[in-house]
């Protein structure tokens, strides 16, 4: 029986993920072949009709196997580009996903050129909104403020690697507990925001994959922005900047909250799909 191509294999896998209801089949099945291969997306295509050496099949339909099951591609594969930085991802915190990326654009512009600035990252996770921007504002220093040892011990290896440990601390423990407050001039923060009653309709993906206490924002999802609100209305240093991430239809509320507690400022920005996914405000000078 001769051999697959990689064409052939890439195909079937394709199928069997458009029949199992994982979205952009195709385009999955080319990544965790070019994983498997080790292999730029050029060389695959001119390697198409030419037979796939076992182990490589092998290891392709066992990668093939995870995926069916739901399990994210990122976790399979190990990474994900965000903001044009490879990111470490598995279970230990959320994938970065491009619908935060617009919450960089929206802290950047915040951020002049040249300056040195202290930044702060509520529940960083991965660690992947800090590092673009300290990768993009090099005279900027932060921290990564994370209560899950998990997703903290993750976001060190992602500041190690990508050479930012001079300038990317964490601090292990609640927002609540964090003493740095005072000494920041933006804090951004991708909190929990969907509502509990909501969790169970998510895909599989996230539901199954995601840490829970990364996703939950209790009965109406906006446990953890009236929290860091309260907190910063009180702590955050005059003239500082508050950077949210929000869910699809919390602009108005999550605004409301920073008006109540006197910000000035009050923005918001749309993400690639037209959906509101960016608020921010300033903290008042006096």
């Amino acid at each position: 029986m001769p051999k697959p191509t990689f064409d052939q294999l890439i195909r079937s896998a394709a199928q069997r993920f458009h029949d199992a209801g994982v979205e952009s089949a195709r385009q999955n099945a080319v990544q965790l072949m070019l994983h498997v291969r080790g292999d730029t997306r050029a060389a695959l295509i001119s390697a198409g009709a030419s037979p796939v050496p076992k182990p490589v099949e092998e290891n392709f339909l066992a990668a093939v196997e995870r995926r069916i099951r739901r399990e994210p591609l990122q976790h399979i594969v190990g990474s994900t580009d965000f903001y044009g930085l490879e990111i470490r991802s598995d279970g230990r915190a959320l994938i970065p996903r491009p619908d935060s990326e617009t919450v960089v654009e929206a802290a950047l512009a915040l951020i002049p050129q040249g300056e040195v600035v202290s930044l702060a990252d509520l529940g960083t996770g991965s660690g992947c909104m800090l590092a673009a921007l300290l990768h993009l504002r090099p005279d900027a220093r932060g921290v990564g403020v994370e209560a899950s040892p998990e997703a903290a011990s993750l976001a060190r290896e992602n500041f190690a690697a990508l050479g930012l440990s001079g300038r990317a601390g964490l601090f292990e423990g609640s927002w609540a507990d964090w003493s740095g407050w005072e000494q920041s001039d933006l804090v951004i923060s991708n909190p929990p925001y969907i509502a509990s009653g909501e969790i169970a309709g998510l895909s599989p993906e996230v539901r199954a994959h995601d840490p829970m206490k990364a996703l939950d924002g209790g009965a109406d999802g906006l446990n953890a922005y009236r929290e860091i609100v309260a907190l910063a209305e009180s702590r955050l240093k005059p003239g500082a900047w508050l950077v949210f991430e929000i869910g699809y239809d919390q602009k108005e509320t999550v605004s409301g909250l920073l008006e109540a507690a006197d910000f000035t400022g009050i923005g918001s920005a749309r993400d690639l799909g037209g959906n509101d996914r960016a608020v921010w405000a300033q903290k008042r000078e006096s």
